[in-house]
């Protein structure tokens, strides 16, 4: 008998769980589209297949990823889900160690925030290795040894207000800039400008 009334409360708990979750999900959706009863029927609809699609997924560190971000909208958390996914075998099968490291560093919890900083950091790395201006690059580098992406828009400021530099005709006030700031083109522009 203890058994058959067990039985009946666990299948109790098991038939009343969903239900709630039902509930909540018709309330998100009247809370989506108040006045709107096809509307709330959409989102209703979108938003079990999306619960049923997360109760089923099998990352459950992704999943607690998109529980996290969106708890009440399971359409949200199914996206999340499937864009972390994708992030993360990227970023199991990348061959740059370094540039993996920095992204580690920078979101250890976020494999999509992950892969958009690698892949930032890739291409910076392959343009700063084509630059030619070497006292530019020296310059990219000392102040960010660990970040392409800053060292290319270092690089960058730095070349455009070189360039400004040497078009601007010879005056007092280009000679108090570079006397200055002797090896930083861009204080050199912000001095000649505000001077």
């Amino acid at each position: 008998m203890r058994g058959f009334v067990l039985f009946l409360l666990i299948i109790g708990l098991h038939y009343t769980y969903p239900q709630s979750v039902y509930d909540k999900i018709k309330e998100f959706a009247r809370q989506e589209y108040p006045n709107d009863i096809r509307m709330q029927e959409y989102i209703y609809s979108q938003q079990v297949e999306a619960y049923n699609f997360i109760f089923n997924a099998k990352d459950e560190e992704i999943k607690s990823i998109a529980k996290f971000e969106y708890p009440n909208d399971y359409s949200m958390q199914k996206y999340i889900y499937k864009q972390q996914v994708v992030a993360k075998d990227f970023m199991s099968n990348v061959n740059d160690q370094e540039l993996k490291r920095i992204a580690l560093h920078n979101y250890p919890k976020d494999y999509t925030m992950q892969k958009y900083i690698y892949e930032q950091q890739y291409a910076a790395k392959i343009y700063m290795n084509a630059v030619s201006d070497r006292e530019l690059k020296i310059l990219a580098i000392d102040k960010y040894p660990n970040d392409y992406s800053m060292q290319k828009f270092s690089y960058e400021n730095q070349k455009d207000a070189k360039i400004f530099m040497q078009n601007v005709p010879d005056s007092m006030r280009k000679r108090e800039a570079i006397k200055r700031y002797p090896s930083d083109y861009q204080m050199q522009k912000f001095v000649y400008e505000n001077n």
